[in-house]
């Protein structure tokens, strides 16, 4: 039982709100972009294809949560089968974003990213893997590619136009342009 409504109403009233972290001066870390993965035998593999996250936690043995830095690249696959087999092929090449960015919210994604690239269906998402596998065969991080290259393979792939390759002259010249950033 309060005593003293009136005097505990008006210090209410008087007193600023302050958030924790702007008292503090040490600078917070930005917010990391946290995946879901998972991994049930015959019938869901939600997988990193690649990407270089900061930390994974193992949450169960069906479960695991990756984490990445904002700006980082990666590439997410979904596999789905029911008894009469695969039902979703979909592969997701994604930028984390950096504070203060725009987004879209993606299932399984929190808080949200950057949607770079977009496959369905399995001819789609297997000819994205090739050329996953073929920017890895000139020794280059698909992680590192020009998030220009992602954007225009998935508009090239949803208007079913030959797809571009990737190429080392070309990683040079997105790694010269960033140098100047």
């Amino acid at each position: 039982m309060n005593l003293y409504p009136s005097t505990v109403q008006q210090a209410d009233a008087l007193s600023p709100i302050v958030r924790a972290d702007v008292l503090s001066d040490v600078p917070r870390e930005p917010p990391l972009t946290r995946v879901s993965l998972a991994y049930v035998e015959r019938r869901i593999n939600l997988y990193l294809r690649f990407g270089r996250p900061l930390r994974e936690l193992r949450l169960d043995r069906w479960r695991r949560c990756a984490s990445f830095a904002p700006g980082a690249v990666f590439c997410r696959v979904r596999w789905e089968s029911n008894d009469y087999g695969t039902i979703c092929w979909q592969l997701m090449v994604l930028q984390a974003c950096r504070p203060g960015e725009r987004m879209q919210r993606i299932a399984g994604i929190r808080p949200g990213a950057h949607l770079l690239l977009r496959a369905e269906g399995e001819a789609a998402v297997q000819a994205v893997l090739q050329r996953i596998d073929a920017i890895e065969a000139l020794a280059i991080d698909p992680a590192d590619a020009a998030p220009a290259y992602w954007r225009t393979l998935g508009n090239r792939l949803s208007a079913r136009q030959p797809l571009p390759a990737y190429g080392a002259g070309r990683h040079a010249a997105w790694l010269r342009g960033e140098v100047l950033r």
